[in-house]
This record gives C-alpha cells, sequence and structure tokens, in this order.
C-alpha cells in the first residue's frame, strides 16, 4: 500500500521513518515544510498539501495536535476530501474524542472514505524504537487490511472495537498517565523534604509495588532536570479535558482527572506547555514557595 502520513512533530517524524524503514512508498506533509524535506532525504515524497497526500497515497494517516487539526487536514480548501479519492482509508492517529472520531467517521463516508480512530501509546521513546501500543477503533475488516502498517510502528496493537473506541480507551490511559506523574512528583518532593537520595528512591521504586513506565523513564529525567518534551504537557491538558467532558456527559465522578488537569492547567498557565509532562514538577516546586 502507498502510505501519506501528515504531522511530523516529536511522534510523527519517528513514526513516519519506520514506515520508511519497512519498505513502505510513503508521502509526507507537514505545515512546517523543513521536517517533510529532511525525511524526504531519507526516501520519502514531500507533499505541499494534505489533499496532494491523498493523491498519492491508499491510506492516509494524520497525526497532529487536535480534533480541529484533523478537521483542517480533512476538510479546508487543500484537505484531503478535495482529492476526490474514493475507496481512501484515513487513520486518525492523533488523540481527540469518541464522539470526534464517530462525526468524522461518518461525514468521511460521504466522500467514499473509510476511518479508523487509532490513538497511541508509549511517548517519544516508542515513537522511534517503533514499539508504541495502538488502540484501534473501526471496522474490522478495514482494520485487518492495515494492520501490517500498524505493526510497522508499534508492538502492542490492539483492536478495540466500533469507531470512537480506540480514542476512548486512549483517554483511560491518559487517566493513569496523568495521575501517575502526579504520584511521582508528590513521591520526589516527600523525599527530598525528609532528606533521602533521589536515587534511593528511584531504586525502590523502579524495583517494588510502585514501579511503572513513568517511574522508569521520566523519573530520571526529573531528577536531572530534563524537561524537554517526550510527550508535551499542554497535550496532555487537552486529552484530560476530553477525558472529563466524557467522564461527565455519563455522569461519571474523576476526581483524580480532575485534579490533575488543575494541574496541568497550571503548568500550562506558567508557559510550559510546550515542555514534557515531567515539567509538573514545577508547579509543585512554586506552590512551595508561595
Amino acid at each position: 500500500m502507498r502510505i501519506g502520513f501528515i504531522g511530523l512533530g516529536i511522534m510523527g517524524y519517528s513514526m513516519a521513518s519506520n514506515l520508511l524503514k519497512a519498505g513502505y512508498e510513503l508521502t509526507v506533509y507537514n505545515r512546517t515544510i523543513e521536517k517533510a524535506e529532511k525525511l524526504g532525504k531519507s526516501g520519502a515524497k514531500v507533499a505541499y498539501s494534505p489533499k496532494e497526500v491523498a493523491e498519492n497515497s491508499e491510506v492516509v494517516i494524520s497525526m497532529v495536535t487536535d480534533a480541529p487539526d484533523v478537521e483542517d487536514v480533512l476538510f479546508s480548501e487543500k484537505g484531503v476530501v478535495k482529492s476526490g479519492k474514493k475507496g481512501l482509508i484515513f487513520i486518525d492517529m492523533s488523540t481527540n474524542s469518541p464522539e470526534f472520531a464517530k462525526k468524522t467517521a461518518k461525514k468521511l463516508s460521504e466522500y467514499g472514505i473509510e476511518f479508523l480512530d487509532a490513538p497511541v501509546t508509549g511517548g517519544d521513546k516508542g515513537a522511534r524504537e517503533g514499539t508504541l501500543t495502538i488502540m484501534v477503533g473501526g471496522k474490522e475488516n478495514i482494520f485487518r487490511q492495515v494492520e501490517p502498517i500498524f505493526q510497522a510502528m508499534g508492538k502492542n496493537i490492539i483492536y478495540v472495537g466500533e469507531i470512537g473506541s480506540g480514542q476512548a480507551l486512549k483517554l483511560c490511559n491518559q487517566v493513569v498517565v496523568s495521575l501517575d506523574m502526579v504520584a511521582v512528583i508528590e513521591s520526589l518532593m516527600l523525599a527530598r523534604s525528609l532528606g533521602i537520595d533521589d536515587d534511593k528512591l528511584f531504586s525502590v521504586l523502579s524495583t517494588g509495588a510502585g514501579n511503572s513506565f513513568t517511574v522508569q523513564y521520566y523519573l530520571p529525567k526529573i531528577i536531572k532536570g530534563d524537561l524537554e518534551p517526550g510527550f508535551k504537557a499542554a497535550h496532555l491538558k487537552k486529552d484530560l479535558k476530553y477525558a472529563l467532558d466524557t467522564g461527565t456527559s455519563a455522569s461519571l465522578p474523576l476526581p483524580g482527572t480532575s485534579l490533575a488537569l488543575q494541574l496541568y492547567n497550571s503548568m500550562v498557565s506558567l508557559g510550559m506547555g510546550e515542555k514534557g509532562t515531567q515539567g509538573l514538577i514545577k508547579v509543585y516546586e512554586k506552590l512551595i514557595k508561595t
């Protein structure tokens, strides 16, 4: 299959690179064209609009920031649907809401385009190493057609069910991700206040019942003061808002999620939305000083 890839950010660039390494014929587009041109040097064809990507592809993948960005990719003046290409498969691998996925699938069906929602987890590390977990919603027969494409980017490919179910499972994941970060940072702040060495805290958390990806990957970064993004705080804030809105629509209380969202709202308000989610420690440090 000829694949198009739209959105070459922290995650998308590595995911597209892995498709090239797997031998796929790839067309790429990014608003900052230099990123696309860099992949062009590795063998990708560079497009200058989503429409051009669709014209050269049988499957188009988007890995952009939020629902409005997906809508722009699809329905703008030079969007994917303007290609007039029936039978195209469009896969949205960004994170938004189950309702948005359902609405998008319905609109695309009017153009003869199939849709899968397939958000990912695993951060920049998983994207680079091709070990992402990918959660897929949509028609199972369409999923089976493109499953090898997912396998080129991820290690754990999970077909969840109907349209929107991939996004639903991703929001569940983000609740755990956010609260795990809160727990790790609070543990570190408590340890430091008690004079416990950072490395000894890591040794215990990384080998005991408190172990997690956040402990293994992000705690060493926090200890070193490395706040560069594997996943941006502003993006997690967006995901938590979707999770909270989805819970509210089901009259489901999510107090932990609400707390995490407030903390990440604070981080973004401090001008740190482009930093990694581990930068939340700066919010705690500011609270201590006030």
